[in-house]
């Protein structure tokens, strides 16, 4: 028998995969938490869609607060969990990303992937008229380098996604 892991290094295992997988697919939201210049952190909630459980899309104003930090520091943090869980039984799904604002061709993939997440949750096609001037909004995209999920010991383990 070998023994324990040590505090936050338990291994991986299909069923945690799976949990984060089904939390992130249940979900419409995720949390962004992002950093000004000097530090400050902003935590902000956006509607996204994901490719393979590594690469998020989003979009927001570029005005907004989020939106700048990331313009001045992009590592981010991300939080997708059921907040409809029973006290004592939630989970989350904890990612450390890099984000970015897209520009060119960049933009082409990325809206692909929000826009079938967005009309599968009765929202609209999404087009590059709706993220380019004069429009307000811009597409925004973070690729995961991290992901934990939280387990029933409050420990958050690493899982393979």
């Amino acid at each position: 028998m070998s023994p324990p892991a040590p505090y936050g290094l338990v291994p991986m295992t299909d069923d945690s995969s799976a949990r984060f997988r089904s939390v992130i697919d249940a979900n419409l939201y995720m949390t962004l938490g992002t950093a000004d210049e000097a530090g400050t952190p902003w935590a902000s909630p956006v509607y996204f869609a994901h490719a393979d459980y590594r690469e998020y899309v989003w979009v927001s104003r570029p005005g907004a607060r989020h939106s700048r930090n990331i313009a001045v520091r992009p590592q981010i943090g991300i939080v997708i969990f059921d907040s409809h869980a029973p006290i004592g039984t939630g989970g989350g799904m904890y990612m450390a990303a890099t984000a970015e604002e897209l520009a060119g061709d960049e933009r082409l993939g990325a809206l692909e992937i929000f826009t079938a997440r967005s009309v599968a949750h009765g929202g609209e096609a999404w087009g590059l008229d709706r993220i380019e001037a004069p429009a307000e909004l811009r597409i925004y995209r973070a690729i995961a380098t991290e992901h934990r999920v939280l387990d029933s010991r409050d420990i958050r383990r690493p899982v393979s996604v």
